[in-house]
């Protein structure tokens, strides 16, 4: 469907935020929403792979289809430059006669842009969270391959087309990317020599392949096999992944060697220049709050030591007994009955029990929520290519159009990472009532702009997640009280993440005082809790985001509880995801407001 055809068809027509139904009585609101249209076109003009993510590269704006993300520093001034117009542009309606729904838009995007100035102005680089260009979880060598499997479909010979110019434009990003990493370690900004070794590794796993086989050439000729698209796509993929990718990434891969022994010593990002600076800046962004690194790691220790206690006497009941808490999980992880076989078939089975899970919670879901989006779900492997440094589980969104599903990733690097009883939870993370029914509920929301739709807060998102799996056993998804142990568990990882992250970044913990804390508390197998503490390393704050958004949505729905008494209707409270996310204050406020009526 042309973009224009979708955006104004009916049902779709709110998408455009041009004119939303419940703002359209008063001027400013309509001056407005108009603003905020043209802002999001002004960010999807300068990032066509968000175009395509969105599924927004058809019509007039066909041609981002072609393109990647221009990674330079000069692009990075560029957003900054149009951000910090916007801001100026939305300041000028905070003494407008808006209504109360306009007004919230207005705070939440101004607040999401002010964020999104931080680290460029502050520190040079894209994000606090991410303060390093090439690591084991970021640069275009991790993510560019996956996006152009998972987000460019191929419908049509010019969709191949546009894939094989996205790998010309690949081949630049990287050694875009070479060269500002040189820029950066320069400045300090290096990740630790583990990390690189971790990069390195996927790299060369990345290039080993043989241009012919490599993944990205088969991606596009096995889509394209599929939809009986005629083209020579073999040859000419192959042809820019031979001549022009791979020896980009031989550069990287010299320059990251060069480089890795010149890193600062150390694991967090104190080790770098104005650390602590960085670090105060990325609890912010994550959280949405000015919760410090000690306020953040105590809250950490005290929920630690609560959940523990909740799970002592579920695993008492199921005849765990002797030894610390994290040892009686670890003995149950082990148990034979727990695990899939370590082959093709047994990952097979596991993803088909996810899908299950899945499908059995749909069903649950009116007991909840007035309105379920039919946003497509699919569940799939990390890519073997980046699995060694990629997180255990996480989510991509739909097309707006529906014309590419959501998908849920899950690590199955190591199928002993993922004992039985602890997969529902992870499942109603990630998918429903989680990521999945959030994210979608938001995009296919009729009243608010598109900058709302699309924008992603770490701490109200995950803090969802976190509430999501304790709805599902209010629900009944647990069908055992191992089941529950697994969820439970999960709530003891994210508690003891408050702890791993602040003691990394603000105490200097390294990542095998970080690991074994890990693996004593939540009884998790080593080698997946050291890939969690190598993930908050390299991206501090985001960890902490999970706990404290969650303590906001279980205060907000009790406080909303105590409001209203008997009158207080679950599905009514959830209805609040359909208002798009925002700042946990913020979040407050909203659910205190509804409240009261």
């Amino acid at each position: 469907m042309d973009r224009r055809a979708f955006l104004f068809s009916t049902g779709a027509v709110a998408l455009a935020a041009a004119a939303p139904r419940a703002l359209a009585q008063g001027s400013d609101d309509a001056r407005l929403s108009a603003a905020f249209s043209a802002i999001f076109e002004r960010q999807l003009d300068l990032s066509p792979s968000f175009v395509t993510s969105l599924g927004l590269d058809k019509g007039a704006r066909a041609g981002a289809k072609s393109q990647l993300d221009d990674n330079s520093k000069s692009a990075m001034l560029k957003k900054l430059a149009a951000t910090q117009a916007a801001i100026k542009e939305l300041d000028s309606y905070k003494t407008a006669s808006l209504s109360d729904a306009q007004r919230l838009n207005l705070d939440v995007i101004l607040y999401a842009l002010d964020q999104q100035t931080v680290a460029p102005a502050k520190f040079g680089f894209n994000s606090a969270v991410r303060p390093y260009r090439i690591f084991q979880q970021g640069g275009s060598y991790f993510s560019t391959p996956d996006f152009l499997n998972t987000a460019h479909t191929i419908n049509a010979a010019s969709d191949g087309d546009a894939y094989v110019a996205r790998l010309d434009a690949f081949a630049r990003n990287l050694r875009t990317d070479t060269a500002l990493q040189r820029d950066e370690a320069a400045r300090g900004y290096l990740a630790p020599g583990w990390s690189l070794d971790l990069t390195l590794g996927q790299m060369k796993k990345l290039r080993a392949q043989p241009a012919a086989d490599s993944s990205m050439v088969q991606s596009l000729v096995k889509r394209a096999a599929a939809k009986g698209i005629v083209g020579d796509w073999h040859a000419q993929a192959a042809a820019v992944v031979e001549k022009s990718i791979y020896p980009a990434l031989d550069d990287q891969i010299a320059a990251i060697e060069a480089l890795k022994n010149k890193t600062a010593a150390g694991d967090g990002v104190w080790r770098t220049p104005r650390g602590d600076e960085i670090y105060a800046a990325a609890l912010k962004s994550a959280t949405t709050t000015d919760l410090s690194a000690d306020q953040i790691h105590a809250m950490g220790r005290e929920q630690v030591a609560d959940i523990s206690a909740q799970l002592d006497a579920i695993l008492k009941g199921a005849g765990y007994a002797k030894g610390m808490i994290g040892e009686r999980l670890a003995a149950l992880n082990a148990e034979p009955s727990q695990l899939y076989a370590d082959s093709a078939e047994g990952r097979l089975a596991l993803l088909a029990q996810l899908n299950r899970d899945v499908d059995a919670m749909k069903a649950k879901l009116p007991k909840a929520f007035t309105t379920i989006p039919d946003t497509a779900l699919e569940i799939r492997a990390v890519p073997v290519e980046i699995q060694d440094g990629a997180s255990n589980g996480y989510y991509n969104r739909a097309a707006l159009d529906g014309s590419r599903p959501a998908i849920y990733f899950i690590n199955l690097k190591d199928v002993g990472d993922w004992p039985k009883y602890g997969l529902p939870a992870l499942t109603y993370h990630e998918g429903v009532p989680g990521h999945h029914l959030q994210i979608s509920t938001a995009q296919t929301a009729g009243d608010i702009p598109m900058l709302r739709k699309t924008a992603f807060m770490s701490a109200y998102s995950e803090g969802w997640a976190l509430y999501a799996e304790q709805l599902a056993d209010e629900l009944g998804g647990y069908a055992t009280p191992l089941d529950r142990a697994g969820y439970l568990q999960s709530f003891l990882f994210r508690a003891a993440r408050l702890v791993v992250d602040t003691g990394i970044h603000a105490k200097k913990w390294d990542v095998k005082q970080a690991t074994d804390y890990m693996v004593e508390k939540t009884g998790f197998a080593r080698p997946r809790c050291q890939r969690e503490v190598e993930r908050y390393c390299t991206q501090p704050g985001q960890a902490t985001s999970y706990k404290v958004g969650h303590g906001v949505w279980t205060k907000a729905r009790a406080d909303a509880q105590a409001t209203q008494g008997k009158a207080f209707d679950l599905k009514q409270f959830h209805a609040i995801l359909e208002e798009g996310a925002m700042p946990l204050s913020m979040l407050e406020k909203r659910v205190a407001a509804r409240a009261r009526g």
